[in-house]
This record gives structure tokens, C-alpha cells and sequence, in this order.
């Protein structure tokens, strides 16, 4: 009954080929979308590193969050642009594989960073006396670890359990990249046990590190309605803005592709939903903690005119 998995050692990416019309205009888009992400994830990722001052936890998360961000949008956006300009491309059956692994693994490592900030500045607000020892640097190593340490067990086990069903045609994958709901429709054995498993993984790590950091924002709120000073509150409220506006689109559109049924939405929202939260997240993600953060605005700054300085010398 298994057959053969070297039947099919290609597939063909169809990306938005309905549309061969936008195809050129998508094209460009997605490539400005692409340089725009590298650029100000980059920037993020070089000025923690640099500015002594950002070397706390609440920075050096963002730093990791930044990291990734670039990571799986090298991962799937290259791949993307060669299939617009294509119209569909063909992807070898390790490459497609090794696509989906890294989507995985650092989709994963995502969630649990951004529950790994959520108890940052939960400890913070909550906590600020104690904060030091809560958070101190053994903890936020740890929580780091773990959040990478954890991707890595979720794109290993996941992917070795799909590439280990038989594929013997047809090998056209109606989407943008190897994501694992697009290659399993087009597995040809009983993908019954794997669903299951997939269903209570995605439970596990999408919505149970959700609920926590929604848990954890209630009770920051709390807090922050009893800080009598206003500026305290704005402080704490514009931080906190912008790691939940993070989350929301993280999670939502996430949670959406990975626990739908089989015929739950029709390919092309399928599509947007996976751009959603491989696209626009990186892409905002700089924005939204750069903008709101001052002491971030400052340290920018500040490397700049030293730069500048450094040039006129």
C-alpha cells in the first residue's frame, strides 16, 4: 500500500498563478517588502548590539525576535519571488522539506519567544522591586534556550513525520511555500494520526503560550491602572502596546492556517493568511518596537551622529 517516495522528486509551487495578471506588480511588492524587513530588522539586531545601555532583557529578547524574523523571511520570500517570476516554480523534494523544517522551526521559536516577553514584562510591571532577581541574566538565558531549543524539536519531529509519507503525484502545491497543510494534502497514505498529533501540537504551542500572555496582560493592567504616576502608566502602556500588537498578528493569522479543517478556507485566503504572519510580521515587527520606543529612538540616534562624526573627522 506505501508507495515509493522517489515517485514524486520535484514539486511545483503555484503561488498566485490564478493571477498572472499581478504577477509583475506582486513581484515588486514583495521584493520592497523583503528589503524593508532585512533593513530594519538588521538595524534593530545592530544597534542592541552595539548600545551597551539596550543590554537588558526586554532588548536582547527583541534582539532574538528581530533574528528570527529575518531567518524566516530568508526562508520563504526568495522562494516566493522565484515563483512570480516564474508564474510556478519547481522545488526539488529535499529543498521543499528543508523549507518547510525551517518554517517550523523558526515559527515555533517565535511563539515561545513572544510568551518568553509577555513574562519579561509581566515580572517588570508586576514585579519591579524584585525584578532583577526575577529576571536576571541565568533566567533570561534560559528562556531564550528554551524558545530556540524548542523550534528546533518542532521542525525536527514534524518534518521528519511528514517526509516519511509516500508522495506519488499529483506534485503541484497550491501555495506560496512548503508550508506542512499545503504538502499534506498531497500525501497519498493515512494522514489521520498525524492530524491528530498536529491538531494538539498546534494547541500546545500556539494557544496555550496565548492564553498565558493574555493572562499575564490582564494582570499587567491591573497593575498599571494602580500606578499613580501618568507618565508610569504611559511608559508602561506604550511598551506593552507593542508586544501585544506583535502577538495579535502572530498569533491570529498562525493560529488560523495551523488549526483549520482541510477545506476550512479556499486556497487563496489560505495564502493571505500565511503572507500575514510571514510577511507583514517581520515587516512591522521593526516598526512597531522602534516607533514606540524612546529609548530604542535615542540609541539609533545616537550611533548615527557617531557615525557621522567618525565620517566628518
Amino acid at each position: 500500500k506505501r508507495q515509493n517516495q522517489s515517485s514524486v522528486v520535484e514539486f511545483i509551487l503555484l503561488g498566485f498563478s490564478n493571477f498572472p495578471e499581478l504577477q509583475g506588480q506582486l513581484f515588486r511588492v514583495f521584493l520592497i517588502i523583503y528589503l524593508l524587513t532585512l533593513i530594519g530588522n538588521t538595524i534593530i539586531i545592530v544597534v542592541i548590539c552595539l548600545e551597551q545601555s539596550l543590554h537588558v532583557p526586554m532588548y536582547l529578547f527583541l534582539q532574538n525576535l528581530s533574528l528570527v524574523d529575518v531567518s524566516i523571511s530568508a526562508v520563504i520570500m526568495p522562494e516566493m519571488l522565484v515563483v512570480l517570476s516564474n508564474e510556478k516554480a519547481s522545488i526539488s523534494f529535499v529543498s521543499c522539506f528543508a523549507q518547510m523544517y525551517f518554517i517550523l522551526f523558526f515559527g515555533g521559536t517565535e511563539c515561545f519567544l513572544l510568551g518568553a516577553m509577555a513574562y519579561d514584562r509581566f515580572a517588570a510591571i508586576c514585579s519591579p522591586l524584585s525584578y532583577p532577581m526575577i529576571m536576571n541574566k541565568r533566567v533570561f538565558m534560559k528562556l531564550v534556550t528554551g524558545s530556540w531549543t524548542l523550534g528546533f524539536m518542532l521542525g525536527t519531529v514534524q518534518t521528519t513525520w511528514v517526509s516519511s509519507f509516500p508522495f506519488c503525484g499529483p506534485s503541484e502545491i497550491n501555495h506560496i511555500s512548503c508550508e506542512t497543510p499545503a504538502v499534506l494534502e498531497l500525501a497519498c497514505g493515512d494522514t489521520f494520526l498525524f492530524e491528530i498529533y498536529a491538531f494538539t501540537g498546534t494547541i500546545l504551542i500556539i494557544m496555550v503560550p496565548f492564553m498565558l500572555i493574555i493572562l499575564s496582560y490582564i494582570r499587567i493592567l491591573f497593575a498599571i491602572l494602580k500606578m499613580p504616576s501618568t507618565t508610569g502608566r504611559q511608559k508602561a502602556f506604550s511598551t506593552c502596546a507593542s508586544h501585544l500588537t506583535s502577538v495579535t498578528l502572530f498569533y491570529g493569522t498562525a493560529s488560523m492556517t495551523y488549526l483549520q479543517p482541510k477545506s476550512g478556507y479556499s486556497p487563496e485566503t489560505k495564502k493571505l493568511m500565511s503572507l500575514s504572519y510571514s510577511l507583514l510580521t517581520p515587516l512591522l515587527n521593526p516598526l512597531i518596537y522602534s516607533l514606540r520606543n524612546s529609548e530604542l529612538k535615542r540609541a539609533l540616534i545616537k550611533l548615527w551622529r557617531r557615525k557621522v562624526d567618525l565620517h566628518t573627522f
